[in-house]
């Protein structure tokens, strides 16, 4: 049985985004910008529901002569008849653009979409330059237009259009940002195509593939996650078997050297700086480094942080992309040696090692979710991680030798002066408490205030699967979340 078609999942706000676009007096320049496969044209499309005076997808590795033949037949196509010939540069294509859309007249708006924006741009094709001219020579003056540029968050899209300091610098009236789905939005859209899982499995299913539709609509109707996983990726000629290097090959130029560093990254859980990525990858401490950094965390790949109490202030960056962790986790080093792998996986040591690492990225993903939870969602907060200062630093601050290897994945630290330390643990049942944990966690506690002189309260929380059993070292948790509360 074939699934349903899909419908327009979440995106409220940058619904009233567009809404407010259509009803604007003026000419919008519109960018639409996101990681790869999270939804971009899909949402465009929806809302505008191809009503488009004219519309163009940039073709992927592709030269210019080839792209401009592209453009031409998108004009034919828009031009109610009028024959244009192939444009021999890109501001002779965006003057064909002006001349068709002077010939259109609608009550209305005239909607131009160009999709894929970056994939146009070849070496010395002229092709911001065209468009900054085609803006501000015309367009900026049709206060019935709207020109939606769509690409997804690398450092094209931010250099070339958002932070452009030439021609088209300010000229940007509207910026939408796509990001990947939360849990609730994965239900949501998991039940509109009829898919039936529990929420641990939407769970799981999220720290495999994180919320990234396109993913998501790979799933086989009636199989079970371990039995969609194992047919997307175990499998030979697999639903997504190549996905990760078409990811990043897809996403950015000099592609290796951005995998270095997600794989850097994938063998250590905490993250590393700076100076440890360049040591680890041995690519060279330049500007095209500091880039690869940036648009690896414009397209959620990785996050920077400051841990608490760093008084160095070096970022710390991690890898926070689901897929990518799982790919290095299994993917890469399994293959497709056993087309039934993922199932095998299910209750080994492996797999739980995996699931508590990949539930605390959840976790991280999800941290707004955890504070409305905590009904502290009106209040000011920073999020931060913890790690114990090395030996050295213990021994000037004179903190006890407890403090060894002690960290603290996420903390909240809140205006009213409490800060939050989360233990997070995916869980088939109730979590329960053992004495081993119960003082792990004091232990942690006691070396995080000691070694940042905290005088506020600190109060330990649970973020688990399904809740807390009640025993002699449960009351050790002011607060307990659970994933209803990640759902909502």
């Amino acid at each position: 049985m074939e699934q349903n078609q899909d419908i327009l999942i979440g995106r409220d706000a940058e619904i009233k985004h567009l809404e407010s676009i259509a009803l604007s007096k003026e000419a919008e320049f519109v960018v639409v910008y996101g990681r790869r496969r999270v939804g971009k044209t899909f949402l465009v499309n929806t809302f505008f529901g191809d009503k488009y005076t004219f519309k163009l997808t940039g073709l992927a590795k592709k030269s210019k002569r080839e792209q401009l033949a592209n453009f031409t037949v998108s004009l034919n196509r828009y031009g109610g008849g009028t024959k244009y010939k192939k444009p021999r540069t890109w501001y002779e294509a965006f003057n064909m653009l002006r001349d068709l859309l002077e010939q259109v007249h609608i009550k209305g708006k005239r909607v131009v979409f160009i999709d894929e924006l970056p994939w146009m741009d070849s070496r010395g094709s002229n092709l911001v330059s065209a468009l900054e001219h085609f803006w501000n020579d015309w367009a900026v003056t049709q206060n019935d237009l709207i020109l939606i540029v769509c690409g997804s968050a690398t450092s094209w899209i931010t250099k070339k259009i958002l932070k452009n300091r030439g021609g088209l610098h300010n000229r940007v009236t509207q910026k939408i940002y796509i990001r990947p789905f939360t849990l609730a939005e994965c239900k949501e859209y998991l039940r509109s195509r009829d898919i039936i899982m529990e929420d641990k499995e939407i769970a799981e299913c999220y720290m495999i593939m994180g919320g990234i539709p396109f993913y998501l609509k790979n799933i086989r109707r009636g199989a079970s996650l371990s039995q969609n996983v194992d047919e997307m990726f175990f499998a030979d000629k697999g639903r997504l078997d190549d996905e990760f290097n078409a990811l990043y090959t897809s996403l950015f130029q000099k592609s290796d050297n951005y995998i270095k560093v997600v794989q850097a990254l994938s063998t250590k859980n905490k993250g590393l700086t700076r100076e440890e990525i360049l040591k680890a990858t041995k690519l060279k401490n330049n500007g095209h480094f500091t880039t690869i950094l940036q648009d690896l965390t414009n397209c959620d790949f990785i996050r920077s942080y400051q841990g608490y109490g760093n008084k160095s202030k070096m970022s710390i960056y991690q890898l926070i992309d689901p897929f990518s962790l799982f790919y290095y986790k299994f993917i890469k080093s399994n293959g497709k040696t056993d087309k039934a792998f993922w199932q095998y996986q299910i209750g080994t040591r492996q797999h739980d090692t995996w699931a508590g690492l990949a539930f605390e990225q959840l976790c991280l993903n999800h941290h707004k979710q955890i504070e409305q939870a905590l009904g502290i969602a009106v209040i000011s907060t920073k999020v931060y991680s913890w790690t114990a200062p090395q030996t050295a630093e213990r021994l000037r601050v004179g903190a006890s030798a407890e403090i060894e290897q002690a960290q603290i994945d996420l903390i909240i630290k809140r205006a009213d002066k409490v800060i939050n330390v989360c233990e997070m643990k995916f869980y088939d049942g109730d979590y329960v408490m053992k004495k081993k944990d119960h003082d792990d966690i004091e232990r942690r506690v006691r070396a995080f205030r000691a070694t940042n002189e905290i005088r506020q309260a600190i109060h330990p929380v649970l973020v688990t699967t399904y809740g807390l059993a009640n025993n002699q070292y449960s009351h050790i948790f002011q607060n307990v979340v659970t994933l209803k509360d990640l759902f909502k």
